[in-house]
């Protein structure tokens, strides 16, 4: 045997790293899946043709309807509201800051469900509503009953003043995430505060905004099953007047979670899309780069 064959080096073989631990997590996960599909299929309580009776009647649909309008309007007003308030929890007014914290204090510090039946009772802390000097004459003055008579109305401003907390801080945080500097340039050149609100900071805040906000719709679209304590005629509250006549509790209610699943799912993919955009200067090709005098 001469040197070189001596000093050569012996062929490594490479076995591979095993994780039974995966094989065994895998199997499990499987047998589960498999034991629920099988008691979708074969369990009778379910009752799939009751639930595929109702999933597009009338009845229910106006239920869908209604989510889907009191999730617009509550997201929309929170929206316009919470602008409102975090501007004042922002502004140096030291009255301006001390009120939007006790309101948000309030609204946050108190269930949803609560506060929807603290309105649709308001009529008993205030039997009619004036607008006029105070200790002094009264200018407008009309009963509270004709604005509790409106379920829709009063779902929408619970939803509304309750959403309008959370949203205050969402919009909030993302102010405070655009520099500082950004803001003293915009001055320095002559802008006014609201203008460099509106073209400066907020359309850099929103990229911090937007992944929040999404969340914070989707979650409206389900706590509007809540305002069954109006009582309001949504989704939820739909199907519970259905199984009250027929007894089918559990398929009215599963009905009622397929069709939440298929609305926040397109909340979902909206939400998706709706971040890509607002990202698009954020990342390293996410957008083209246009300079002036110059070629892209």
């Amino acid at each position: 045997m001469s040197d070189t064959e001596r000093a050569r080096p012996e062929v490594i073989r490479a076995v591979p790293v095993r994780h039974p631990g995966r094989w065994v997590a895998a199997a499990v996960i499987v047998v589960l899946a498999a034991m629920l599909v099988s008691n979708l299929i074969t369990n009778p309580n379910y009752n799939w043709p009751e639930q595929w009776r109702y999933f597009l009647s009338a009845p229910v649909l106006n239920g869908v309807r209604n989510t889907i309008w009191l999730t617009l309007v509550a997201m929309v007003g929170g929206i316009g509201l919470g602008v409102v308030l975090a501007l004042m929890r922002m502004s140096p007014n030291p009255l301006m800051r001390g009120t939007a914290w006790v309101y948000l204090w309030i609204f946050r510090g108190t269930p949803l469900y609560t506060q929807l039946l603290i309105w649709s009772a308001i009529g008993a802390l205030f039997p009619t509503l004036s607008l006029g000097i105070p200790f002094g004459p009264e200018f407008i003055s009309f009963s509270t009953q004709a604005l509790v008579g409106n379920l829709a109305l009063v779902a929408a401003i619970g939803l509304i003043l309750n959403e309008a907390a959370y949203m205050a801080e969402i919009i909030r945080a993302g102010i405070v995430s655009v520099d500082p500097g950004q803001q003293e340039a915009s001055q320095a050149l002559g802008m006014t505060r609201m203008q460099t609100m509106r073209r400066i900071v907020l359309p850099q805040a929103m990229r911090v905004i937007v992944p929040p906000t999404g969340n914070e719709a989707i979650s409206m679209l389900k706590n509007t099953s809540l305002v069954a304590a109006v009582p309001y005629l949504e989704l939820t509250f739909t199907a519970q007047t259905i199984y009250a006549s027929t007894y089918q509790v559990i398929p009215m209610l599963i009905m009622a979670c397929i069709w939440y699943l298929i609305l926040s799912s397109i909340m979902m993919v909206g939400q998706y899309y709706l971040e890509r955009h607002f990202a698009r200067g954020a990342h390293p090709g996410g957008g083209r780069v246009r300079i002036i005098g110059g070629a892209a």
